[in-house]
């Protein structure tokens, strides 16, 4: 019998030091590698100072980046009624809670009116975080109404498309949002009122294939994935490899299917351009209601419809 017993104690894991670094504080960029403090990367609109490399943005982002100041927000709370009862692997209800709780959006655009470099112009800018930016009945109606405003207003439409495509949730009701808009898009053209569509990454599925292709003018920014299926979906249809740089946004400029590749940077000032070439004017810009009425950022008689009150809200500095 031994004397002494020596008991075996495990080794420890190393403890690690809490990092200095806060969270959220920096980036790596996915284009060169570089460690880029994320304020700065704000600053210069998401887009890498190094290798150009362009994150995505939310769509209020957006319509910061592209109205002059203050800018008037339409339907803002219309909200999907599940229409089909759909349940996959969660409830489709729950999905949209989600979704709301995310973006802080009921749904997955931004329609608003305001000032692209003295122009008064009708915004609708997609959100992709709001169920991958997809097409149901909201996004169509909302954007179908932007049109109507537009044309009452007689002033040109810029659609900001990032989107997965109809929204599988809603069925058959959200492919009727193709023709919809297409339809809203084609009474604009009779107005001889300017459309420029915007495509950033991702723009696919019926976005692609109905209103997004169909502007006066087709812009893109760089490197942005454009097209109906995705790469790896076509790759197994046809047994082949596709060429590289294949439905990326300058690939699709060499084959004619754009017209402007165009950095985030310069896209306001491009737009501002095509916009006046194309016969629009500098108007009165929108006077912002008095604060006891409609303070920035609140509701200033609720959604509206095609004609009525929108949200009015001031630009942010950047």
């Amino acid at each position: 019998m031994a004397w002494f017993k020596k008991t075996r104690r495990k080794i420890k894991a190393p403890t690690e030091k809490p990092s200095r670094v806060p969270e959220g504080l920096m980036v790596k960029c996915p284009g060169c590698g570089q460690i880029l403090y994320n304020k700065d990367l704000t600053t210069n609109l998401n887009v890498c100072p190094k290798c150009a490399h362009h994150f995505r943005m939310t769509a209020t982002e957006r319509v910061r980046m592209l109205f002059d100041d203050a800018w008037i927000e339409y339907d803002r709370g219309l909200v999907s009624t599940d229409p089909l009862a759909f349940t996959d692997t969660k409830p489709y209800k729950a999905r949209l809670k989600a979704g709301i709780e995310t973006t802080g959006l009921k749904d997955a655009v931004i329609t608003a009116s305001g000032m692209i470099d003295g122009v008064q112009t009708m915004v609708a800018a997609m959100e992709y975080e709001f169920i991958g930016g997809s097409m149901g009945v909201v996004v169509g109606e909302k954007i179908a109404r932007a049109i109507e405003r537009a044309i009452d207003m007689r002033a040109p439409v810029v659609i900001v498309c990032c989107s997965g495509g109809a929204r599988m949730m809603e069925g058959a009701l959200s492919l009727m949002q193709m023709a919809k808009v297409c339809a809203g898009l084609a009474r604009l053209d009779r107005e001889r009122l300017p459309y420029i569509s915007v495509l950033t990454d991702p723009t696919t599925g019926g976005v692609t294939a109905s209103f997004a292709m169909l502007g006066d003018l087709n812009i893109a920014e760089p490197k942005a994935l454009i097209g109906f299926a995705g790469p790896r979906v076509i790759e197994q249809t046809i047994r082949q490899k596709l060429p590289e740089g294949f439905q990326r946004s300058e690939f699709l400029l060499e084959k004619g299917m754009l017209d402007l590749v165009v950095d985030r940077r310069e896209i306001r000032s491009v737009i501002a351009n095509v916009l006046r070439f194309m016969g629009a004017t500098r108007s009165e810009p929108i006077r912002v209601a008095e604060p006891e009425m409609a303070p920035a950022g609140a509701a200033s008689g609720g959604p509206g419809g095609p004609s009525g009150p929108g949200d009015i809200f001031e630009q942010r500095p950047q």
